[in-house]
């Protein structure tokens, strides 16, 4: 990712990885699986007149894939992309659990008709106190139809969400916080097995009267911890700093964190990560802003998402100008929670991914089919092995993709398409080095047409060749480029038979100058046709 030459071992020393919570940007595409529609956190609190993103559009925001109505810059300063979660959840745990490298595969249970009779019979034995309502419900709605009775009688409030969460609110000075948190992880020894819910979390709360009850800043959270290895064990394990400000440790039950602080909000958590450019270490400072999700995301609050989010904005550049040469910042979320869609949840959404930093060239990654990814590029940065659910992320834009470019748009040039005036160019590069140029040919009768990406397949593979690295395309209507132009779903296939998941395509977009978008066959076609299904199928009889 270096500007103008390779990334050197130890070139860079220093990661800061901030996760702006539940700051999603726009809905996935299986939302509705998970109960979401119409969801789009980011283009929500953009729509308010508090909303500001100057410093986070110079970095790559509104260039990002679907962030085009932000208004995209000319020269983003940091390389930027759009995550996909593959994880079979969109709480917190699992968002930042995919961030560190492990995707899950099974969703951890939930709720929706509250815990059951055994649970509760545990935790009254654990906890000597008796439970109040158990079934989901707000944080803030709870303590306010339930806190005056909790006051009166001792009661813990226990309560769910469609999270895999339970939350054990009470007011401290009929809980005191020690002995609330003590409760905690009482219940954390409880919820285990089939009901090994991601968090439980304590919430305390003080005022006098319902009208005035009000959640303090003392929230804590006891978490599973992670089924395997996580980019934190590896940089911790490779004698790494692994410096968790925020809810990280909590969200990693402590696995891999060799420092760590707890805030009490944004504000905080963003003038520790600035205090922490002061720190002499090597690795990782992992930072969680919570406010987005918990004060503005869950409660429906727009106007103070996009508050939170000028402010973030405004702090910034701040600490861009700190940051020494051999250190990279990556912004990301971890989920969405849109503050003005049907319900209080959390969403199921892409997620942003800035990086900036000397050491990294600008330009698009396009979409990546993976939140782990992060994990395998901060490791990779860091000079750390770590095997994990996820890649490093490429080169975004270097001399030999702008070359790749413009042969594929000299392919282009050469396209027979008489009848749609349609002309695709594409430009293959072979593992020997070579260049395969094709171009759209059209057929009267239409059947017969075959792409440009097909035809420079086809060509390279009567030639001998059986292993590829990347292709350019480009097209447009009497050749002229006015956008990407992505492979149709024939030619991708076509890609699938020779070429992994981490294949290169690169979609040109314009020549003045020439620029392009990024994508990879994973992201393009995840759920491909292959060679073993078709082997298996004949084993079979079926054909």
């Amino acid at each position: 990712m270096n500007s103008g030459k390779k990334l050197k071992k130890g070139e860079v020393k220093r990661v800061f990885l901030v996760v702006l919570d539940s700051c999603g940007i726009g809905e996935a595409p299986d939302a509705q699986a998970f109960g979401d529609h119409d969801c789009d956190t980011m283009r929500r609190i953009a729509a308010h007149p508090a909303y500001r993103n100057e410093a986070m559009k110079s970095l790559g925001l509104a260039n990002i894939d679907g962030q085009a109505y932000l208004g995209p810059v000319r020269a983003p300063r940091g390389a930027y992309a759009r995550l996909r979660e593959r994880s079979m959840g969109k709480d917190t745990t699992t968002g930042h659990w995919e961030i560190a490298g492990i995707v899950s595969d099974r969703p951890m249970p939930t709720y929706p008709d509250g815990f059951p009779e055994e649970i509760l019979d545990a935790l009254r034995e654990a906890s000597g106190r008796d439970i109040l309502v158990n079934r989901p419900y707000s944080g803030t709605d709870v303590i306010r139809d339930y806190g005056e009775e909790h006051m009166r009688t001792g009661s813990l409030i226990l309560y769910t969400s469609a999270d895999s969460v339970a939350q054990i609110a009470a007011h401290e000075d009929i809980v005191p916080l020690p002995e609330l948190y003590d409760i905690c992880r009482k219940a954390r020894k409880i919820f285990t097995g089939a009901h090994a819910v991601g968090r439980v979390i304590a919430r305390p709360f003080a005022g006098t009267c319902a009208e005035d009850f009000t959640r303090t800043a003392n929230r804590h959270d006891f978490s599973l911890t992670p089924p395997r290895a996580t980019m934190l064990d590896a940089l911790k394990g490779a004698g790494k700093t692994v410096y968790a400000i925020g809810k990280i440790r909590d969200i990693f039950a402590g696995a891999g964190i060799t420092d760590y602080v707890y805030t009490h909000g944004n504000e905080e958590g963003m003038a520790l990560t600035l205090e922490a450019l002061d720190r002499d270490f090597e690795g990782l400072c992992f930072t969680n802003l919570v406010d987005f999700d918990m004060l503005y995301g869950h409660r429906q609050d727009i106007a103070g998402y996009a508050e939170a989010f000028a402010a973030f904005d405004a702090w910034l550049p701040a600490f861009l100008g700190k940051m020494r040469d051999t250190d990279v910042l990556m912004i990301t979320a971890d989920h969405g929670c849109d503050p003005g869609d049907s319900h209080t949840d959390h969403t199921r959404e892409y997620v942003p991914l800035l990086v900036y930093g000397k050491p990294v060239r600008p330009g698009n990654y396009g979409t990546r089919p993976t939140f782990a990814d992060i994990a395998a590029t901060v490791c990779a940065l860091l000079s750390v092995p770590f095997d994990c659910d996820g890649v490093p992320l490429p080169e975004p834009h270097d001399t030999a993709d702008l070359d790749l470019c413009a042969a594929a748009a000299d392919a282009m040039a050469r396209a027979y398409a008489p009848y749609s005036g349609f002309r695709v160019g594409a430009a293959l590069l072979s593992s020997s080095g070579k260049v395969y140029t094709g171009c759209n040919i059209e057929n009267a009768s239409y059947s017969p047409t075959v792409c440009a990406e097909r035809t420079a397949f086809f060509k390279a593979v009567s030639e001998g060749e059986r292993a590829f690295v990347k292709m350019a395309v480009c097209g447009g209507k009497d050749g002229v480029i006015t956008g990407a132009c992505p492979p149709c779903g024939v030619c991708r296939q076509v890609m699938a038979e020779f070429c992994d998941g981490g294949f290169g395509i690169l979609a040109v977009r314009g020549t003045a100058p020439l620029v392009y978008d990024r994508y990879t066959l994973d992201g393009l076609l995840p759920a491909r046709f292959t060679q073993e299904q078709v082997k298996g199928d004949l084993s079979h009889g079926h054909v």
